[in-house]
Order: structure tokens, then C-alpha cells, then sequence
């Protein structure tokens, strides 16, 4: 638990901030974004073009921010699950996914999750708090593969824009010249739907928007996942397609396939309906067992017979491949459940 506050994780109008009011000169600011979002330093006192003074000013209020990952298991198809520590005493985990020659990160937004959809062992373990936007960025930043990752999910643990600010925060600082300057088509952040929050994602960034969808039926998305009841499809649908989507940007909506429950050609024909007019991907996942859930995945045929009903009636269908399993690190398994009853 760190008492001083965190440079990193924060925006360059943030360090102009800090820098007008500790008395130090206006460049600086553009100096230590520089540090901390291009260079590799591990303390402030690396940050070598400061004066000794200014860094002792900056130590004496502020640590850098970094902070190591606590453990890491890697699967027998290369992924990799870190586990990271938080500033609540917390833990979350994240995934390094490789795919020759992209490398995947995929993290973690809150400490559990709010909305207990019935499938995610995550929205078992309950909520414990949101991350800020130097703990999201801290995930990719303080991995070994950092330097070698193409893209980044947000699809760890937690609902990404139920802690919007955070999240917003995060991809200024991941896009912007004076941060890491990544394209924003090398991002997606997915939600099951927050509309207030997602209008903002629309507006205030350019990453691409993932839906879970899971099923095209309300009533039966309602028992998978909660937040229908407050966010029902209709009204989620009804805003994507109010917004204006460019070649460069791109929406798409992830369909976990439960063996007699939403595999159907019934729930592909409706897919079909209610997706009409919005271009997009639909992509489908394996569902990966979890304690206490009485849901298996759909066979093999069943899921490709539903990816081309899609495919035939013009909706560009992917079937996801199921990736670190073995150490539960595949859609819907991250969990810290256990750690926080052994606190």
C-alpha cells in the first residue's frame, strides 16, 4: 500500500497540474510524459534531463507508480495469466495471449464485477472496487512482452464501462502523441451494454466497441445477464445504431454458445433481425465450465452449422479460439475469488 500518489496513470493536463503547483518549470511537464509513457525508467530519480532539485520536489510528493506482477502462469499454448496486486490490497489478473506476430494483452478494469451475468466466474466473486486508470495501464506496461504487443482488450476482469472514467482516462494516455501514440484500431473495449457510459465511449474515444450479446431473445439475455433488465438489447442496438461508425472503427458483438440454450437457427435467424443494419462482426465463444453453473458448451457441428447460418445471411462470423484454459485464463474464468477469502 503506497501512501504517495502515482505519476503514471496520469494525463499530460494532469502532470501540467502537478507540475504548475509544485513551482516547477512548464516544459517539465512534457518531460515526464516522456518518461513515463516512452522511456522504460522504473523510478523518478531515472528521470535524468530533471534537476536533481525537481526530482527530489517530485519524490518528496509522488512515487512513479509501477508495480510488479505478483505471480504468472503460463498454459501449454503460450499464454500467460499474471496476477497483479492492487492499491486496495486486492489482486487481478490479466492475460497475455500470443498469436504470431500479434501479441494480445488482455486487462482487467475492477476488482470482480457488478453485474453477475450467470456465465462469468468473475461476476462470482463479487465487486471489490474499480481500478484507476495507472492500474488498467500498469497491466500492459509491466509484463515481460510489453515492447512485442499489437493489440489490447479490455475483457479482464470487470465491466470496462462501468468504470468509465478510469477506463476513458486510460485510452487518452494509450492514443495521445504525448503517451504511447498507439492506434486506436489496436483496441477493444467490450461491455454488456452500460448506455450512458457507452454513449461517452462512443463520443470521447475512437477504440473499438465489443457487445456481449449472448442472446438475441430479451427474456432469456435477462436471466444470463442482469443488466438487460436496466439496459435492455433493444435500447443498446438502438444507440449503436444512432452512431455513426467509419470504416476505421468498428463494432462487434461476442456470442457465448450454450448447448441447448442459445444455439439454435431460431437464435441465428434472430440475430440476424436485430443486427440488421449495423455493420459488424459477430463473434463466437466456446463457453468454459465454471463452479456451480449448470451450463455446457455447444458441440463442434452445432457451432459451425451456427456460424454459417450467420455467414449465409451476411454477417462476418468468427469463431474465437478457446485459448489458455488450462490455466484459466479463457473468456469468462478470470477469478480472484479465492485469494480475497484468504485475506
Amino acid at each position: 500500500m503506497q501512501s504517495k500518489e502515482a505519476l503514471f496513470g496520469k494525463t499530460y493536463q494532469e502532470i501540467k497540474e502537478i507540475v504548475n503547483e509544485l513551482g516547477l518549470p512548464a516544459f517539465n511537464a512534457s518531460q515526464i510524459c516522456d518518461w513515463l509513457y516512452k522511456k522504460t525508467i522504473r523510478e523518478i530519480d531515472e528521470m535524468s534531463n530533471l534537476s536533481k532539485k525537481t526530482r527530489e520536489i517530485l519524490n518528496s510528493k509522488y512515487v512513479l507508480g509501477l508495480v510488479d506482477y505478483h505471480k504468472v502462469q503460463s498454459s501449454i499454448d503460450g499464454t500467460k495469466k499474471y496476477l497483479f496486486p492492487t492499491h486496495k490490497g486486492h489482486f487481478i489478473e490479466t492475460a497475455m495471449i500470443p498469436d504470431d506476430p500479434r501479441h494480445t494483452v488482455c486487462v482487467s478494469t475492477q476488482m470482480g464485477c457488478k453485474m453477475n451475468c450467470l456465465f462469468c466466474a468473475t461476476g462470482k466473486q463479487g465487486w471489490q472496487g474499480n481500478l484507476t486508470a495507472g492500474e488498467i495501464l500498469n497491466q500492459f506496461r509491466n509484463i515481460p512482452e510489453f515492447e512485442q504487443m499489437s493489440n489490447i482488450v479490455y475483457m479482464g476482469m470487470g465491466e470496462p464501462l462501468d468504470n468509465v472514467d478510469a477506463v476513458l482516462k486510460s485510452l487518452e494516455i494509450l492514443t495521445s502523441d504525448w503517451g504511447y501514440a498507439w492506434s486506436p484500431k489496436r483496441i477493444t473495449v467490450s461491455s454488456v451494454g452500460v448506455i450512458p457510459a457507452m454513449k461517452r465511449f462512443l463520443n470521447e474515444s475512437d477504440a473499438h466497441l465489443a457487445i456481449s450479446l449472448h442472446s438475441p431473445f430479451e427474456e432469456e439475455r435477462q436471466k444470463l445477464m442482469p443488466v438487460q433488465k436496466a439496459y435492455p438489447l433493444k435500447q443498446v442496438l438502438d444507440e449503436i445504431r444512432a452512431y455513426t461508425f467509419n470504416r476505421q472503427r468498428r463494432v462487434s458483438f461476442e456470442y457465448i454458445v450454450f448447448e441447448g440454450l442459445n444455439d439454435t437457427m431460431q437464435h441465428a435467424d434472430e440475430l440476424v433481425r436485430i443486427l440488421n443494419g449495423i455493420r459488424c462482426r459477430v463473434n463466437l465463444i466456446r463457453f468454459h465450465a465454471i463452479p456451480d453453473v449448470d451450463l455446457k458448451t455447444t458441440n463442434e457441428q452445432r457451432l459451425l452449422d451456427f456460424q454459417n447460418r450467420l455467414k449465409d445471411k451476411g454477417i462476418t462470423t468468427t469463431i474465437r479460439a478457446s485459448r489458455g484454459q488450462d490455466i484459466y485464463a479463457a473468456c469468462g474464468l478470470l477469478s480472484t475469488k479465492a485469494l480475497n477469502k484468504a485475506q
